[in-house]
């Protein structure tokens, strides 16, 4: 391997100089599916090996997933390099997905050579066209790479790009010719994106709307946290004894075991929490973008104009305003907002005391479930929980089952362990299972435990062999086998009741398809049986998958199959 120097002018292929640049940046993994558009970069890969890792994976949707995941437990971009046309279109789904979890990515795209663009040549694809960068697209920049001096220069602003303002996916596209041409470019200092912080006379005001406020609420979420704002997150809700509740899917930024922790702001909401949002009289946002899931389809705070006061704190400026108007817009980056807050002198006399202890006290009495037989899926959680360390990163796709986790696991805190939680806001299936396995493989001395239902589990399932291939070891998939698209199942009963059309699933044994991949296996079809599977994955040694049979009237955490369609066919007079 030859020498990497950031002045170094030495000539060597742009594909080379491409990993030297990520090498640059501290990248150390990278993830994707090999193709011929990017020879030249798997070669640089190659020269390189002992200071990059290059992790092959089954399917460019599961890479790209990855990289998101990647992205979620670092804060720097996550890395996926796929090939031209069917591989850009598979890792579109982890394109869309960090897009809108504000993660940042980097999304590499080999492409068709200079000299046949524009011909419809074999795969090719105009990525500017399919990825289109705006307030509804897929990536916050494409770029594609015309001349291979410039390759660091579009490296370094795509870092840049992905990381500054609010955090999320690049695209970069590279002709498969630019990729062999020899370079004397240099590689390029590591990026340092810049910040925006509040001004004070933003956080004099805030200091004096929240002082004036009777039944103030805070709603974390979003991109960009960093340990230390976390940190000082939990400081300003503890010196203002605020009550906080997390957006949708951002569960680990506050400890769920804090008194003034009031649950989360998604879907399966907690009724009281529900109501209390509506209640509040200031609502202090800082971080999310207020999303249909956050806001309970726009419900929780009406659009535009919501009946609570509303402070919104984003790291986009274009995100402020886009949908609510607020009383006060801040724009400012997590990891300068979080402290800043932190250093507001709360007034002598707090208003809101009973009202923060009621919200935690909803909170507490959500944690209760009714005991469901022959398996507890509630109980299931409290077993993982009580088997496995604090600090264990959990992960989930799309579907009723990942309620069960939502409700009833206790997130302790990101400043405490670093990133526990890896779930899509984007409602994507498929996600958990190459979100656990990346994080087996980043972070191997933690645990990994992903929570998947069938037909989410299939829909990546093959990435269990990128787990073993790798070397993978304190990794858990639990499948949730209820026999059908459960979410799609119970909006049909809903509004079509017993009327089911293709939301039956035909599985395989899940056990034994896990062995056929190197993992152990372990089947339960009842609570009793739960307990000791999960100390045979533990102890095993090596991946492990725990196959659960679950009733296919279990629908959610709150309610049966059989319950909606009754609902259903009242409501409609059947």
């Amino acid at each position: 391997m030859s020498d990497i120097s950031l002045s170094s002018q030495r000539e060597r292929l742009a594909g080379h100089a491409l990993v030297e640049a990520l090498i640059a940046q501290g990248v150390t993994d990278v993830f994707g599916v090999p193709g011929e558009s990017y020879l030249a970069v798997l070669d640089g890969f190659h020269e390189h090996a002992d200071q990059i890792r290059f992790i092959a994976c089954r399917q460019e949707g599961g890479a790209a997933f990855m990289a998101e995941a990647q992205g979620k437990l670092t804060g720097k971009p996550g890395i996926c390099f796929v090939t031209r046309g069917p591989g850009a279109t598979n890792a579109s789904i982890g394109l869309h997905t960090a897009f809108q979890d504000s993660t940042p990515m980097i999304l590499f795209i080999g492409q068709v050579a200079s000299d046949q663009r524009d011909r419809e040549a074999f795969q090719e694809v105009d990525y500017r066209q399919m990825f289109g960068p705006g307030t509804l697209g897929m990536a916050k920049w494409v770029g594609e790479v015309l001349e291979a001096e410039r390759l660091p220069e579009y490296v370094a602003r795509a870092f840049h790009t992905a990381m500054q303002g609010r955090p999320g996916p690049v695209v970069l596209v590279l002709p498969e010719d630019m990729l062999t041409k020899p370079i004397s470019a240099p590689v390029i200092t590591p990026a340092r994106p810049a910040e925006a912080a509040p001004t004070p006379a933003a956080l004099a005001e805030l200091r004096e709307r929240l002082s004036a406020a009777s039944k103030p609420l805070v709603i974390a979420g979003g991109g960009g946290w960093t340990t230390e704002a976390t940190a000082a997150l939990q400081h300003f809700a503890e010196a203002w004894q605020l009550p906080v509740g997390c957006a949708f899917r951002f569960q680990d930024l506050f400890d769920n075991a804090h008194p003034n922790y009031a649950g989360d702001v998604g879907i399966g909401i907690n009724p009281k929490l529900a109501a209390r949002v509506k209640e509040a009289d200031l609502i202090l946002a800082i971080g999310p973008r207020l999303g249909e899931m956050t806001t309970g389809g726009y419900t929780l705070l009406q659009a535009p104009r919501p009946a609570q006061q509303l402070i919104h704190i984003h790291a986009g400026a274009e995100e402020l305003g886009r949908v609510y108007t607020a009383e006060l817009l801040i724009n400012a980056s997590m990891s300068q907002a979080a402290p800043a807050l932190a250093l507001l002198t709360p007034p002598a006399t707090i208003a809101w005391r009973d009202w923060t202890v009621a919200a935690n006290a909803d909170y507490r009495a959500n944690l209760q479930p009714t005991p469901v037989a022959p398996l507890d899926m509630a109980e299931v959680i409290r077993l993982i929980d009580a088997k496995l360390p604090e600090g264990t990163i959990f992960t989930n796709g799309a579907g009723n089952y990942s309620g069960w986790l939502h409700r009833f696991h206790r997130y302790t805190g990101l400043h405490r362990f670093g990133k526990t939680q890896l779930a899509p806001t984007s409602g994507a299936m498929g996600y958990g299972v190459p979100a656990a396995v990346a994080a087996a493989l980043l972070q191997d001395e933690r645990w990994a435990v992903n929570i998947a239902g069938d037909g989410d589990f299939l829909m990546t399932g093959q990435e269990l062999a990128t787990a073993t291939g790798y070397g993978a070891k304190k990794l858990l998939v639990v499948v949730v086998d209820n026999g059908t698209y459960g979410t799609i199942r119970m909006h049909q009963e809903r509004e079509y009741p017993g009327r089911v059309s293709g939301s039956d699933l035909f599985n395989p044994d899940f056990a034994k398809l896990a062995e056929a991949f190197g993992f152990a296996a372990f089947y339960a079809e009842n609570t009793e049986q739960v307990g000791s599977a999960l100390d045979g994955a533990i102890a095993a040694g090596k991946p492990a998958l725990l196959h659960l049979r679950l009733s296919s009237d279990v629908s959610t955490s709150r309610s049966t199959l059989s319950a909606i369609r009754d609902a259903a066919r009242e409501r409609l007079g059947q």
